[in-house]
């Protein structure tokens, strides 16, 4: 049986044994369990998988593991579109449904973010998109849609709308605030792509726990739900994603590592990944969408060009995007559009060989990114075990076709859900980072798919001449795991300086690709105070500045802090040597040192100041493994002399400060604190305003319907029964007058003044709803008190017939139950009779109220005597003896003993709910 209050999981449903606040697991079942908080806390998490066009939401909350999130259409996908009116905002289909006026509509947005003005995908946007205005922002070089002098909004701001919406789904879908989020990103986003989409999040109020790829969330999902087919040997998995926007292919491994703190978990590694930005189902719709407009302007019925005419063009794209679905499984099909432009009806006949042959340079360039992934992973298709399609856009036959070629496997895998996995995978990684939840490890290594590299120049000179050299420091290679953090060490720097975070050689770009890339030079760091450092401490030995950077959980490059180090004295010998200095990264105090610990200080001295050289992992080695039998071996003696050497004061080997940084960003600049403020009131202002709008819509509704459905119902039989003509008349005049308010004023009137109307109509139509209210319940309440009646009758006619011997109902006991039926049925008969000769149109004397009252006592005095008989124990007959004189002793012995004596006091509150309490004489 289940724990209480837990989701008892069958083995089938493997897919959900992993996300569990306590388990107690077995073969045969899981139990699912959370706590019952004293507080109301917000413990649920949402993910969102962010596509171009479409995105998914999935929540995982208490009691529910992991769900796809239904939008209000019961749809489990939302298009990823925000339409703008003067006076309301629409999302999603409603948003796409607003063909009248494209302008309004914004989507791919995507495509926008992380983009300068002059970057050929803004271009290229603005050519798919003409109907819209794209400005350049003069202060960050990016682009905002201009609407009107009062609607402009950047790609952040429409973003965060759309991020916003999709938190107000999966909140009603959870039934309970949510504010942590994990994010879907394409792998190929770049740092200010990244920096875009949390400051969209930034601005819509969410908390995201993490930026995930896509393609690692679609691998997590996929490795999750096979834990148990993951072992030590090394599996490879291609997953190829083509969505609407790009095509994305990766290499995953799969296998079991060993680890600390979990011991042996799944893991899975991004060992390659291929992209193509422009290769997806929305170019296919493009085209489609061009066919046939040539179409139907060979078809000569209108002189106007369709293709200037943006309502006409975004009606075509609706029906070219539903005629691909259906070419999918149809070898030809009829699109048809309904006053497509000039009240003319279009409808042309397409085949799949046509799309196919407007798509045939799309299809040719399918392979590649599989190509581009087996390269970076430096394997080849026979390490590959299987093939995975993921996106909608695979479904396309002549996708799949040439893929399948192209890879040469038996067939493609299709066991996994292609629109909800990398949802599904984002939202189990959102519980792993919630604190509110605990899953399985399942651990993963993410890969930086461009490389990040730092440069600086220093002056060097060599025969009395000055020269200036230029260094290149790796920071992340290409496909370097993250999170990480690197520390990289400026020697020969006695003074302030700069240095520049590029990124590293991205020759594997093809042109194209780096167009649209943007900016090479991510930041200029400028340090300022390291001369100033040094001088305070002209007797130490400068050991350098230290950059620390951090590429966090989210791929996003952060500088953490420099410093300078700075060495004191003979470190090295002191350390070898039986002396009191032990070296420190960040020392500033004399610090005391327990000797048993100086293996792991020595340890992380030699790393920091011979990290080159081969022989030290062997040296650390050796000397940790002599600490731990050296320790083994001491015993109390050793401990004594440690308390001794612990009271001696040691020295400080190593400064450590802080240095200014001044951070220039190269590529796209961030807003401003101010910048988010305002941006963050604007969608506020936008929000409130929609809610405002709702509840004024949800008054006038009420109201409206208030007046119509009344105004039936002074014409229906029980209506007219308990209304006085007058009274009929005033409520008639009143419900009139306020159509006709309506008709002139209230659409027009604020929420308060139809809350005002509403209210006043009720309180004057409240007598007659009362009235007409009491008489419907009548039947069923006094039905049910009849029934109680002659069953608490039969109850006490049978329980007075019981034996005196075996009696187990007192006198008083049974008399309270006689006496309270009595009451009821004189009540019942006197109220009914007096009711009846009461006009209709009067206020009512019976009352349901008092019905239930009455049914309520009555059956609490039975049920407490049915709860006496049920625990009562039957009394023992006497046994017969030879002798009278024995047989009257036993009697009386066996009566004494065997006598059920009630209790004295039985309260019925705890037997039955009552109150009363009956008294044993």
């Amino acid at each position: 049986m289940a724990a209480p209050g837990s989701v008892t999981l069958a083995p089938k449903n493997k897919q959900w044994l992993d996300i569990y606040h306590e388990t107690q697991y077995d073969p045969y079942q899981l139990y699912v369990t959370h706590h019952v908080c004293l507080f109301a806390v917000t413990v649920a998490v949402m993910s969102v998988d962010l596509g171009s066009e479409w995105m998914k939401m999935a929540i995982v909350k208490p009691g529910v593991p992991m769900e796809i999130v239904l939008n209000k259409e019961s749809r489990r996908k939302t298009p990823a579109a925000v339409c703008l009116k003067e006076n309301e905002r629409l999302f999603g289909d409603n948003a796409l449904g607003s063909v009248k006026n494209p302008k309004t509509v914004y989507r791919h947005l995507q495509s926008l973010l992380g983009k300068k003005h002059d970057n050929p995908q803004v271009a290229l946007y603005q050519k798919r998109f003409p109907e819209h205005q794209l400005q350049e922002d003069s202060v960050r070089s990016t682009v905002y849609f201009k609407n009107s002098e009062e609607m402009q909004y950047t790609a952040e701001e429409l973003l965060g709308m759309v991020l916003n919406y999709s938190r107000s789904l999966a909140q009603d879908f959870a039934e309970q605030p949510i504010k942590d989020a994990v994010i879907t990103v394409p792998a190929f986003f770049n740092q200010a792509e990244r920096r875009a989409v949390l400051q969209a999040a930034q601005m819509a109020g969410l908390k995201v726990l993490q930026l995930i790829n896509d393609n690692t969330a679609v691998a997590m999902n996929y490795g999750v739900f096979r834990r148990k087919d993951i072992d030590n040997t090394p599996k490879n998995v291609m997953f190829y994603d083509m969505g609407s926007g790009s095509t994305t292919a990766t290499i995953v491994t799969y296998q079991t590592v060993k680890t600390k703190e979990s011991g042996t978990q799944p893991q899975l590694q991004i060992r390659g990944v291929g992209f193509d930005r422009g290769l997806g189902g929305f170019e296919m719709d493009l085209r489609l969408r061009d066919y046939l407009a040539k179409l139907f302007n060979e078809q000569k019925k209108s002189k106007n060009d369709v293709r200037q005419n943006h309502r006409a063009m975004a009606k075509l794209l609706k029906e070219a995007q539903r005629l691909k679905t259906v070419l999918s499984a149809n070898v030809d099909f009829m699109a048809q559009v309904e006053g497509l432009m000039d009240d003319i009806d279009f409808k042309a006949k397409v085949t799949r060989a046509e799309f196919e042959q407007l798509c045939a340079d799309l299809f040719e360039r399918v392979p590649r990114p599989v190509q581009d992934a087996l390269t970076t992973a430096e394997m080849n298709l026979d390490d590959i075990e299987q093939v995975i399609l993921v996106g909608g856009s695979t479904r396309v036959p002549k996708v799949q076709e040439v893929l399948l070629k192209a890879v040469g496997k038996e067939e493609l895998g299709k066991n996994i859900n292609a629109d909800e996995a990398a949802a599904m995978g984002a939202v189990y990684q959102a519980a792993a980072l919630s604190k509110a939840f605990k899953v399985k490890p399942f651990l993963v290594r993410d890969a930086a798919v461009f490389p990040i590299q730092v440069e600086f120049t220093r002056e060097t000179e060599e025969d009395g001449i000055k020269t200036v050299k230029h260094n290149k420091r790796i920071l992340f290679q290409r496909m370097a795991p993250y999170p990480q953090r690197k520390v990289i060490t400026f020697n020969r720097y006695n003074d302030d300086f700069a240095f520049d975070i590029n990124y590293g050689d991205l020759s594997f770009l093809g042109q194209d690709d780096l167009s649209v890339f943007g900016s090479l030079n991510l930041t200029t760091v400028r340090l300022s105070g390291v001369g100033s450092s040094f001088q305070k401490h002209a007797d130490a030995e400068s050991k350098g500045i230290k950059a620390h950077f951090n590429m966090d959980e989210s791929g996003v490059l952060l500088l953490d802090r420099v410093s300078s180090l700075l060495k004191l004295g003979n470190t090295i010998s002191t350390l070898f040597g039986g002396g009191s200095s032990e070296p420190t990264l960040n020392v500033t105090e004399p610090v005391q040192v327990n000797p048993i610990n100086v293996i792991p200080f020595i340890k992380i001295y030699i790393e920091m100041t011979f990290t080159s050289a081969d022989w030290v992992s062997n040296l650390t080695l050796s000397l940790l493994i002599k600490e731990e039998k050296d320790g083994e071996k001491s015993g109390n003696a050793e401990a004594e002399k440690d308390v001794e050497k612990k009271a001696k004061p040691q020295k400080k080997s190593k400064i450590s400060e802080d240095i200014t940084v001044e951070l220039i960003i190269r590529d796209i600049v961030d807003p401003t604190a101010d910048d988010v403020t305002s941006s963050k009131k604007k969608l506020q202002d936008l929000t409130d305003r929609d809610l405002a709008k709702q509840e004024r819509e949800k008054n006038l509704n009420s109201l409206e319907a208030f007046i119509f459905e009344t105004q039936d119902k002074l014409y229906q039989e029980d209506y007219e029964l308990v209304l006085k003509e007058e009274e009929k008349e005033q409520i008639s005049t009143k419900l009139r007058e306020a159509s006709e308010w309506m008709d002139e004023d209230g659409y027009s009137a604020t929420t308060k003044q139809l809350k005002e109307k509403l209210s006043e109509l009720k309180s004057l139509c409240k007598d007659m709803f009362f009235r007409v209210e009491e008489r419907r319940k009548w039947p069923d309440r006094l039905a049910a008190l009849d029934s109680l009646l002659n069953t608490s009758s039969f109850f006490l006619r049978s329980a007075k017939l019981i034996p005196e011997d075996d009696q187990i109902f007192t006198e008083v006991e049974l008399n309270m139950l006689e006496k309270v039926i009595n009451e009821t049925t004189t009540w019942k008969n006197e109220t009914v009779a007096e009711q009846e000769k009461r006009s209709t149109k009067e206020r009512p004397i019976l009352l349901s109220k008092d019905i239930e009252s009455k049914l309520t006592l009555l059956d609490r005095e039975v049920n407490y005597l049915l709860n006496k008989a049920k625990f009562a124990k039957p009394k023992a007959k006497a046994k017969a003896k030879n002798s009278t004189s024995s047989e009257k002793n036993n009697k009386a012995n066996n009566t004494a003993e065997e006598k059920v004596t009630p209790p004295t006091v039985e309260s019925t509150e705890s037997k039955s709910g009552g109150s009363h309490t009956h008294i044993q004489p």
